[in-house]
Order: C-alpha cells, then structure tokens, then sequence
C-alpha cells in the first residue's frame, strides 16, 4: 500500500479507533505527510456528552478528557501507524481543539515514508476523499 491509499487507510484506522472507543468517530479524516511527519487531521468528532458538557460551562472538562484518553492510546496509536507505514513512531504529539472541534495525531517516523512516484502528499478519511486525480 502506497500513496493515497496508505494515507486514506491511516485516516480510516486512526477514525475507527475513535469509533471504537466513543462509540461515535470523527466525520471527517485526513492525514498528511511532510517529511518526517504525518499528521492526521480528524473534525467533527465531539459525542454528545461532550456538546452537553461545553454548553453547561465545562469545556475544560472535555478538553482533560480528551487529552487524557489520547495518552491511554498512545500505544495502539504507535502500533497502528508503524503496521501500516512499516516505519518507526519515534515520536507521537496530539491536540484538541473545541471549536472549531479538530483532533489532530503527529506522528515523527524512521525512516520517512516514501510515497513512491506519483504519491500524494494526503489522503482523505470517511466523508471527505482525497484530492481530484
């Protein structure tokens, strides 16, 4: 697997985890590589528990739980992405953000990923394809 098609399989792996755990995943996924990196994009994704707690005042609730939960993952996320890229995690970042609702997941691997000729530098997840050939 290579190019595009690499990269829409680490969105759908990385949006079927989520799915896996909230029960509901994000609605859109893209994942990108620059370099040494590869960066997934994942929007839409708050559950309603979450929409309930932000509107009573308790997005600092959300934002701890989220980040928490990254961190619990933090093993699969790494074991998922090496099995895909057949590289190296040597380092994994996340973020959250609220609104507008955005995860993303950074992964730096050894060695780069070499997306081949003609390989795109992104690739689309659930509901959101890739770029036009």
């Amino acid at each position: 697997m290579r190019g595009g098609e690499l990269l829409t399989a680490v969105s759908n792996a990385m949006v079927g985890l989520l799915r896996e755990h909230y029960g509901r995943g994000p609605m859109k996924a893209k994942t990108y590589v620059v370099d040494d990196l590869l960066i997934c994009v994942m929007r839409d994704g708050l559950t309603a528990i979450d929409e309930t707690l932000i509107a009573s005042g308790r997005a600092d609730h959300v934002l701890e739980t989220r980040r928490e939960f990254q961190k619990a993952m933090r093993d699969r996320y790494r074991a998922t992405i090496e099995r895909l890229t057949g590289s190296k995690v040597v380092a994994f970042m996340s973020g959250v953000h609220l609104d507008p609702d955005i995860l993303t997941e950074i992964f730096v691997l050894d060695p780069p990923l070499d997306l081949g000729p003609g390989g795109r530098a992104h690739g689309g997840g659930p509901d959101e394809p890739g770029p036009a050939e």
